[in-house]
């Protein structure tokens, strides 16, 4: 798989994150900026779906090319697949909507005239602090939950026929029989996705493919091999 292959799959990531910061501004929606970038990761697994893909037919020994991330779409689990990411999708929207509740219960239901004054707003009041405070406690909840119940889910769809149900229920046990390993790779999830998007999210582009390839190996190294006859 050559890193041109990968790259063209994942350049959608910093459009996709240029298209909704340039919304945020455009429509006085400028304290959810970082929400919706900090929620890129509850929606991140599924958003890396194509890629998983790639990593699934390398594995197989296929010379693979961008055309081969569309392979998911033929995959036996689609339906699961797509009722999965309707879960995460749902858990982003809350996230949002919690993000916006706060936001307004403690600065008021005004928008900033401007990136200065909201910054000051956040950066120069008590009340921004505990905006930082609280909503970076409540969205690491949220990271956790999403990380329990998906983070070897949707590899587990692409390699085996399987529902959702029992998806996310493998994955709530590999969480809980490897705590110490996926606290570790959440971190490592959210620190990279955090240098992924600081420069005008571009740099999603060489974090994304890295993130799903480890995820891949991940899955292959906590969910026992299926030897049941094809």
């Amino acid at each position: 798989m050559t890193p041109t292959h990968v790259i063209f799959v994942a350049i959608i990531y910093p459009i996709v994150g240029l298209f909704l910061a340039h919304m945020t501004f455009g429509y006085d929606l400028m304290p959810l900026l970082f929400p919706l970038a900090a929620g890129f990761a509850l929606i991140g697994p599924f958003a890396a779906i194509g890629l998983y893909e790639l990593s699934r037919q390398r594995e197989k020994g296929v010379d693979v090319s961008w055309k081969h991330a569309f392979g998911a779409l033929r995959c036996r689990s689609l339906d699961s697949i797509a009722a999965l990411g309707m879960v995460l999708m749902i858990v982003f929207l809350i996230w949002l909507m919690t993000a916006q509740w706060l936001y307004e219960s403690l600065l008021g239901y005004g928008s900033p005239e401007s990136i200065g004054q909201f910054l000051s707003d956040i950066l120069t009041t008590s009340e921004g602090w505990v905006l930082i405070i609280a909503g970076n406690g409540i969205g690491f909840l949220f990271a956790v939950f999403v990380l329990t119940i998906s983070v070897v889910s949707f590899p587990l769809l692409l390699d085996r026929d399987v529902g959702a149900i029992v998806a996310m229920h493998t994955s709530v046990r590999a969480v809980l029989r490897n705590p110490l390993m996926m606290a570790a790779w959440g971190l490592f999830v959210a620190v990279t996705l955090v240098i992924g998007s600081l420069p005008f999210f571009v740099g999603l582009a060489v974090v994304m493919p890295v993130l799903a390839h480890s995820t891949w190996h991940l899955y292959r190294k906590v969910v026992e091999p299926d030897l049941s006859p094809r």
